[in-house]
This record gives C-alpha cells, structure tokens and sequence, in this order.
C-alpha cells in the first residue's frame, strides 16, 4: 500500500495545498466558483488535513468550531485520479484524530445525499434525514459523537 505524507496544515504553504485540492476536485470539476467554495469559514479559525504524494497535494479536508464541544468537517475532496484509494476516509480519520487532541466531543458534516452511505460507514449518523441545500448539492446533515 502507498503511503502518503500527512500533514496538518497550520503553514500558509501546507494550507495552499488544501486549497489546490479543492480548486482542482470542486471548482473545476463541478464547476464551482472560487467565491463559493472559499467561505467565512476558510481561514485562521479552520483547521486542514492535507495528504501529499511525493510532496503534491491529493486530498484534504477541513473543520472548524461551531460551540466548544462540536466542529464542522467538510470540505472532503479527492483528487479525481486518486480516488477508490481510501484516502478520503484517511483524511477524516486523520481530522478526527486532531479533533480528538483539541478535546471536542462531537463532529457535524453537512454530507451529500450519495454520500451518506460513506460517512455511515465512518460511523456519522443522520441527525434528522432533512435534505438541505449546499450550492447545488442535497446533502443531509451527519453527526458522529
């Protein structure tokens, strides 16, 4: 199995990975403007996973506090080319773990309605099965205590 450097990006240059994941997975793939997919959540308050391969950044994900006790994950992109490697799961596992160590003791995550099936597996739960609006997604929000 490939192994993948694991950062924690609290560098702008770690964090400019993060960011290159998701222009590449979400803004050009889905065609999702920058000022979209980079909100008032994006900066020094959010925390990033990133996964390098060979030093180039290939996925990542985010969080960041809602109250004291929970945070929100998301942001969860795979480079096109290396998905079906587990490297989503990888990135939030890593999350979790940090989330773990800053001492919260619940994780929210707004997931796509194709998702749910992923994140079920991770053990998120379904808060209420309501579909909301995300951009153009329908996604349902998840929890994982």
């Amino acid at each position: 199995m490939k192994e993948y450097e694991v950062l924690r990006a609290e560098e702008i240059w770690q964090m400019a990975g993060a960011f290159s994941v998701r222009i590449e997975g979400m803004n050009r793939q889905h065609h999702i403007t920058l000022r979209e997919e980079f909100d008032e959540h994006d900066g020094s308050d959010c925390r990033y996973i990133v996964l390098l391969d060979d030093a180039y950044p290939v996925a990542t994900c985010r969080f960041y506090e809602i109250d004291r006790n929970t945070v929100m994950l998301g942001r969860v992109v795979v480079l096109p080319e290396y998905r079906a490697q587990h490297l989503g799961s990888r990135v939030i596992t890593e999350a979790e773990k940090w989330i773990d160590e800053l001492g919260y003791g619940e994780i929210r995550i707004d997931s796509r309605v194709e998702a749910v099936g992923f994140y079920e597996k991770l053990g998120y739960r379904r808060m209420d099965g309501e579909v909301i609006k995300s951009w153009k997604f329908d996604c349902i929000r998840m929890v994982k205590k």
